[in-house]
């Protein structure tokens, strides 16, 4: 027999844990709404006849390895294997895009005689991969193929990142010190006053949109660092801001700053159109231009401390998509989604893509889901057929199999194109030449292109009980078997451009030779 004591213990240690799981059983109950419901709503699909406009793209980044690789150090298999992966679950998802970021830190994923390495492949900053392969190059490839497009994504001013290894004999750090300030966080970052700052930089972009079939060169928000970066001490150029004023120069110290940003921000949309006038620009700003824009806004003010301009780069059409980080929910009055959105609308003057970047990680819970479906829906209504999204980021899909299944069932169930950019090109491609032949177990409808200018993609619409279906297919393709021959009755094939115009369609009804018998 256990001492009376023991016995008291063990009765109190039983009654403890029953206590316990009572408690976290309530907290269940009461929780019930949150972590098992409410279901989310029935969104349903919308039936079109005609294809969808839409750009529906994610970011992919590489500093600290946060999407990809998913850690340095990785063998090339694995890392190819990670992005296959990765592209596969983008595709499924019926998205047509990703941004790829090859530039994190003064640093390079793809080959460069600019540039060293990336720390964020092999984890030694200037070390190729073993054995050879060029990152970008796979990239593109593997995106193409499954027909998305790639954009190249780069940081034109971040010199060294916290979580970017040693700061190594090949960083720009110690190559070129007199271009950088070291932040109170550990950050290196070069002037972007400096003129061999914005000559380095430029070179870099140009050297990438001259070498890799990329679809576009994109940049995101980092600017000036935010001043949290610097724990709010102003930003090191103190020296160079003086040696401007004994120059001659007589801008105030914020209006100096921004006027370097935004010649440099003219700078890249003028040489990318020169080097590769298809090549789309994108810049991704913070989402408020500045507090009271519009007036019941309140906010982080990036024209003051990341000294970027946004609304003049939008007004003077310096990029083909603009994309502020609108990471707010609907009815969050100080940063509506919704208000910034719409006044973001009205400074588009000169008519470029507006595809917002949204929060979209918040859709690990149910309400994040039904934020970004309705987000999606309300871009929609607003830009009509020239519509689209960024998620940030690529995890949205690719490490949530849920929400994939649930844009490709409801508003991502039809396949979309990117809009197309007229002010690009405005001359269509020439539509194919198109026929079809029946066989016993179907129709194939087969097409060859016509005229000079390749097809990027084709579109092939087909009719079945009275209504048109769609489908979008790589410019490699050239054929489609249907398997229920006798369902179609009307074929029409279409060329698309690689700025998205359309070729005419020609409809051509199908008329089938009857089987001898």
């Amino acid at each position: 027999m256990m001492p009376s004591n023991k016995i008291s213990l063990a009765r109190l240690l039983h009654h403890c844990i029953y206590l316990a799981i009572i408690a976290v059983l309530a907290v269940a109950l009461w929780q019930y709404p949150r972590w098992f419901g409410p279901e989310l709503p029935n969104y349903g699909k919308a039936k079109r006849e005609t294809v969808a406009r839409e750009f529906r793209a994610a970011w992919v980044a590489t500093v600290a390895n946060i999407d990809w690789p998913s850690k340095p150090g990785l063998s090339v298999a694995q890392q190819q294997q990670e992005a296959i992966a990765l592209l596969d679950k983008v595709a499924a998802a019926n998205m047509n895009a990703v941004i790829f970021q090859v530039r994190p830190q003064a640093d390079a994923l793809y080959v460069s005689e600019l540039e060293p390495w990336s720390y964020y492949l092999s984890g030694e900053q200037g070390k190729a991969p073993e054995p050879f392969y060029d990152p970008l190059t796979f990239w593109i490839e593997q995106a193409h193929q499954r027909g998305l497009e790639l954009h190249a994504w780069v940081n034109p001013y971040r010199a060294h990142h916290t979580q970017g290894g040693p700061v190594s004999e090949h960083s720009i750090v110690s190559k070129k010190p007199e271009l950088v300030a070291k932040l109170a966080n550990g950050m290196y970052w070069m002037e972007p006053t400096h003129k061999e700052t914005i000559a380095h930089s430029l070179a870099v972009i140009a050297d990438i949109v001259q070498r890799y079939d990329i679809d576009g060169i994109h940049y995101d928000d980092y600017f000036y660092p935010y001043p949290s970066y610097n724990q709010g001490a102003p930003f090191p150029d103190s020296k160079s801001y003086h040696a401007y004023q004994q120059q001659g120069g007589q801008l105030g110290l914020s209006d100096w700053r921004r006027d370097a940003v935004n010649r440099f921000v003219e700078e890249i949309y003028r040489e990318v159109k020169r080097i590769k006038p298809h090549v789309k620009v994108g810049i991704s700003p913070f989402g408020i231009w500045r507090p009271k824009y519009p007036e019941t806004i309140a906010g982080f003010d990036q024209h003051e401390q990341l000294y970027a301009d946004a609304r003049l780069w939008l007004n003077e059409g310096w990029l083909d998509y603009f994309t502020p980080q609108l990471y707010w929910n609907i009815n969050r009055i100080e940063q509506s989604y919704p208000m910034l959105l719409a006044w973001w609308h009205g400074e588009n003057h000169k008519q470029r893509h507006l595809w917002p970047g949204l929060s979209s990680n918040q859709v690990a819970t149910r309400q994040g889901s039904d934020e970004i479906i309705n987000q999606i829906l309300f871009t929609r209504a607003m830009l009509q057929e020239q519509t689209g999204q960024v998620f940030w980021n690529v995890k949205t899909v690719s490490e949530n199999p849920g929400f994939a299944q649930l844009l490709k069932d409801t508003v991502f169930h039809h396949q979309a194109l990117v809009p197309a950019s007229p002010w690009l090109d405005s001359s269509p491609p020439t539509a194919p030449e198109v026929r079809y032949q029946s066989t016993a177990d179907g129709l194939t409808v087969l097409w060859e292109p016509r005229g000079d200018e390749a097809a990027s993609r084709w579109l092939l619409y087909y009719q079945v009980g009275g209504s048109w279906h769609y489908k979008i297919f790589t410019g490699d393709v050239l054929n489609y078997k249907f398997n229920l021959r006798d369902e179609v009755a009307a074929i029409a094939v279409i060329a698309i451009d690689r700025n998205g115009l359309e070729s005419d369609r020609i409809d051509h009804q199908i008329v089938l030779t009857p089987s001898p018998s």
